[in-house]
């Protein structure tokens, strides 16, 4: 028997960690009871056993120890002596010389051991995993909130994605860890181990697993997996709809599919946009599964508020530097600024109106480009629109292709394809396109806001 242990200390402790040690630690005290029976009654045989359990009981927490505190902490010290005691017990029972009053001892070695333990203080680690830049806003404000908590370490692990092709075959992989706004730190997604450190919280964005069509997070990310390795997964939606009507049964049938994901049923708690959002979310959920069920969804779904829309309320156009080339565009050789137009081109128009989408756009840029001494356009498609274009019909994709690099090539608006769309709702001054969550959001500013039709 040995007793493989070092010793420095590290503060503060994770949660996980004290729970898992404090509860190695109970099984401990039980197993001193049992000693003592055994002792007792003049049956020591079975005891060595017993006390072989012990040790190896100390040396997993003295792991849990080492993986929370740094190997050779001042506890797991303690518990290297415990190991010790246990060493000198097996040994004196060997030689058939029974150590009285030996499971006091034990026992007061062991509760140093817990009283050191509980006078630690307790840290979180809450992870955030998106992937797709474009959809940070989405967690961000639940991020600074634990970043603000000293209690808490934040951990943001952008993963990779991939597009799905035609036929269900994999296309190009996507790892967009290098398009998060500066001031978040971020962590690369091979240097963490979810099933290891297991993570006190996770917050996620994707609702799909496998169900999504067009591109997919890596499986291992897929939430029936995560949910195995935090004891709170956190799903909250990376888009903002508008407030339904949450007992009119039309609205429940067109909302259902945001609503029955993968990431709803698997998560311990899911965050939507509002009050009426949470009742719709409760009332499908209820008509799916039972209507027993519903306490289910009452207690998992919460209607707090989007953190989209917190970072929405909460925008300035001077809090962003504006890259040269908008600059250039922007200002008039006088100093004046001209207008500025947020075209928002929806992915779920262009795969229904295809041709007389595409027409649509075409006509579009033609204006303004014909205004641009007064009026500068920022087209910013939707995210999925070039993972969805092999999906489409040829005719339709190609023209859109077309519309999207002669547009970029001429150089007479801006083409924003960045992951900062707050950047730009701050810094419009209306908003153009198609029926999406952005228009909810960018109802929040007050500016004017426009809906494209195709047949006009």
């Amino acid at each position: 028997m040995t007793s493989p242990f070092h010793r420095v200390i590290l503060f503060p402790m994770r949660s996980y960690y004290k729970k898992q040690c404090l509860e190695i630690l109970a099984v401990l005290m039980d197993a001193h009871k049992g000693i003592a029976a055994l002792t007792e009654s003049g049956n020591a045989a079975e005891v060595p056993e017993l006390l072989t359990g012990c040790q190896q009981a100390a040396i997993a927490a003295g792991e849990l120890l080492d993986n929370a505190l740094g190997e050779g902490s001042a506890q797991t010290g303690m518990l290297e002596e415990y190991c010790e005691l246990v060493f000198k017990t097996y040994n004196a029972l060997a030689e058939g010389k029974l150590m009285h009053g030996v499971t006091l001892t034990l026992d007061a070695s062991v509760e140093r051991v817990i009283k050191s333990i509980k006078a630690l203080p307790e840290e979180k680690e809450i992870v955030f995993l998106p992937y797709k830049a474009a959809m940070w806003d989405s967690l961000e404000s639940e991020w600074k909130k634990v970043s603000g908590d000293p209690s808490c370490r934040a951990v943001v692990i952008p993963i990779p994605y991939y597009d799905k092709l035609p036929g269900g075959g994999t296309g190009s992989v996507h790892y967009e860890v290098d398009k998060y706004p500066e001031y978040v730190p971020v962590t690369d997604y091979k240097s963490y181990d979810l099933e290891k450190n297991h993570p006190d919280k996770i917050f996620i964005h994707n609702p799909y697993d496998a169900n999504n069509n067009v591109t997919s997070v890596f499986p291992e990310y897929y939430s029936d997996k995560l949910k195995n390795y935090t004891d709170d997964l956190v799903y909250i939606p990376y888009y903002v709809l508008n407030e339904p009507d949450p007992d009119d049964v039309n609205v429940q049938e067109g909302l259902k599919i945001y609503v029955l994901t993968p990431a709803v049923f698997n998560a311990h708690h899911v965050i939507v946009q509002s009050e009426a959002m949470r009742k719709l979310y409760i009332n499908v959920l209820s008509k799916f599964s039972g209507e027993d069920t519903r306490h289910v969804w009452e207690e998992k779904i919460s209607g707090s508020g989007s953190p989209k829309i917190d970072r929405v309320e909460n925008l300035k156009d001077e809090d962003y530097e504006l890259p040269k080339e908008w600059e250039r565009m922007l200002f008039k050789p006088d100093g004046s600024r001209r207008k500025l137009i947020l075209y928002n081109t929806g992915l779920s128009a262009l795969l229904k109106e295809r041709e007389n989408m595409t027409a649509k756009i075409r006509r579009n840029l033609d204006y303004f480009r014909s205004v641009k001494e007064d009026v500068i356009l920022l087209w910013r498609p939707h995210p999925m629109i070039d993972a969805s274009l092999p999906f489409m019909p040829p005719e339709v994709a190609d023209a859109y292709t077309e519309l999207r690099d002669s547009y970029i090539k001429e150089g007479f608006g801006i083409y924003d394809d960045s992951a900062l769309l707050d950047r730009a709702i701050a810094v419009s001054d209306a908003y153009y396109g198609d029926m999406s969550s952005v228009v909810w959001l960018y109802q929040k500013t007050g500016k004017p806001i426009m809906i494209q039709n195709c047949y006009v």
